[in-house]
């Protein structure tokens, strides 16, 4: 009697018949297009890490920013180091700097690349710098703006996270950053505009300064109080997009009048 079963080699045939949906024949159907826009993504993914990894050999250490404020404070006349940062104010600085600032890996890749896009297609500084590229700013490229510099910046943020702590990484900035009015580093902005110590800054107040830090120039509450009043407005807005303080109290800090905040400028008691 002849044999009822299936060939072998007709069986492996009738499996790979074409219509069906096996992981070769997806591979085999995946369009041309599709293929070349992921090869794409992949080479440019790989370009940049090699390119992040060669500006990390390249650029300096930062085991010397300690001393890099140092120096800084003693050409403006600031002691260092400065008192340790104030909650109120740290908070204020993260909500409307940085809101990402104990997460971070020291910058924000979106925003990184948001600015090289921005650079490249001459639209100007789209901003999103975080607190460590902007004390990589401060201490290493001062006054630079190219695209090499703010490339710097980046690589700099990151040994920074890195290399400090948050707390000190914030007692740095603190240190070094203008205020406006001639006041360097927080000591002075405090007690020149209010007359207080940073300890004893209210949230009105720690929200003004933290405001400062963009454009402490035009913004300076005494010269151009609209202008300080804005930024005061900004950072209290902020702090209640984070949960920090609720409407009711950022309603009530904005009654008070600016001229109020600053009642006691020109200098800490003793």
């Amino acid at each position: 009697m002849r044999s009822m079963q299936r060939p072998l080699h007709w069986s492996v045939r009738a499996r790979s018949q074409p219509g069906e949906t096996g992981s070769g024949s997806r591979r085999r159907f995946l369009p041309p297009l599709l293929r070349k826009a992921l090869l794409a993504c992949l080479a440019l993914v790989l370009a940049a890490v090699i390119g992040f990894g060669i500006l990390l050999l390249v650029t300096p250490s930062v085991g010397n920013a300690r001393q890099l404020a140092q120096s800084f404070d003693r050409a403006h006349g600031v002691a260092y180091p400065g008192v340790a940062v104030p909650a109120r104010f740290a908070t204020s600085l993260e909500a409307t700097e940085d809101h990402r600032f104990a997460a971070e890996p020291g910058i924000d890749p979106v925003a990184v690349a948001r600015v090289v896009y921005s650079a490249l297609t001459g639209k100007g500084d789209q901003g999103g710098a975080t607190l460590y590229q902007q004390l990589a700013k401060m201490l290493y490229t001062p006054g630079a703006s190219s695209l090499s510099a703010k490339a710097e910046q980046v690589a700099l943020a990151v040994k920074l996270k890195y290399s400090y702590t948050g707390p000190e990484i914030l007692r740095l900035y603190a240190d070094v950053a203008y205020f406006g009015h001639g006041f360097y580093g927080l000591q002075n902005a405090s007690c020149g505009y209010f007359g207080v110590p940073p300890a004893q800054l209210s949230w009105p107040q720690s929200a003004l300064l933290a405001g400062l830090v963009q454009a402490p120039s035009s913004d300076d509450p005494i010269t151009n109080p609209a202008s300080g009043l804005a930024r005061e407005l900004h950072v209290i807005g902020r702090l209640v997009s984070v949960g920090v303080i609720s409407q009711a109290s950022a309603d009530a800090y904005l009654k008070i009048p600016l001229r109020e905040l600053l009642a006691h400028s020109g200098g800490c008691p003793g």
